[in-house]
């Protein structure tokens, strides 16, 4: 072989090389491009996963109930208080801002005890919260009410004591409500045991209430309180008592005699 000819063959082996040189080169940095989008995804997955965590243990920030229902819901959004078998259902429509609805319950809270007592009516109690806007921003209704609804899911035979006691202690409409504090504290007062206090902050039943305000206005009801016999709004005095009694009477009179 010429030396011309050992000089071109080096230089064609020199070229080769350094060709291969480059391609493996080439392949390692898209490979390491390749690794690093990879562990930019895993980074941000991980990051959201702990955000996400981290919201849900927050003041103000956790999950809110997810639409659960109270064990003791109807399907239309009530909590069914006492003997299913009673020959009368009475349905109050009710929100604890709402001054009226404390007058009603001043009135006839010993009476509707007597007659759940009795086994003369069933109660279907519907805590709304459409008065939420009536608290200064702190959801006095929603939280007033979900307490309630924990009260019926955990310790239903206290649902009535602690609905008293709030209307008892009931705040201006206008004002700030009561704080959960004191929630808290007068549902201790009405017997509710410290374990379901316990959840009120969690707002297991927030959810619920707020369907059960939209549906319940969706059904033709306008405001609170309204009281139904039978499913018949009662049209007498709320406001004193005696004249709802006597409608409950005569109903369970005439459902007994048919």
């Amino acid at each position: 072989m010429s030396t011309q000819a050992r000089v071109r063959s080096r230089e064609l082996r020199n070229a080769r090389a350094a060709a291969e040189l480059r391609r493996k080169k080439r392949n390692r940095i898209v490979a390491a491009a390749g690794g690093l989008v990879i562990v930019g995804l895993v980074i941000a997955i991980v990051v959201a996963l702990v955000n996400a965590a981290g919201a849900g243990s927050q003041g103000g920030t956790r999950a809110r109930g997810g639409g659960a229902a109270p064990a003791i819901a109807t399907a239309g959004g009530a909590l069914a208080v006492g003997d299913a078998a009673a020959p009368v259902k009475l349905e109050v429509y009710l929100d604890y801002m709402c001054p009226f609805c404390g007058r009603f319950e001043q009135a006839n809270s010993a009476e509707l005890d007597r007659m759940l007592a009795e086994g003369t009516a069933r109660l279907e109690l519907y805590p709304m919260s459409f008065l939420d806007k009536m608290s200064s921003g702190t959801e006095y209704s929603t939280r007033a009410a979900n307490a309630v609804a924990t009260v019926a899911d955990r310790a239903p035979g206290r649902v009535m004591a602690f609905n008293t006691a709030l209307f008892a202690n009931q705040p201006e409409e206008g004002s700030d409500g009561l704080t959960d504090a004191e929630i808290a504290e007068l549902a201790r007062g009405a017997g509710v045991p410290q374990g379901v206090v316990d959840l009120f902050d969690d707002r297991i039943f927030e959810s619920w209430v707020a369907t059960s305000t939209t549906a319940v206005f969706e059904t033709g009801i306008q405001g609170t309180p309204t009281v139904k016999v039978d499913g018949e709004v009662f049209q007498g005095d709320l406001y004193s008592t005696g004249p709802l009694s006597t409608a409950v009477t005569a109903a369970a009179t005439a459902a007994k005699g048919q």
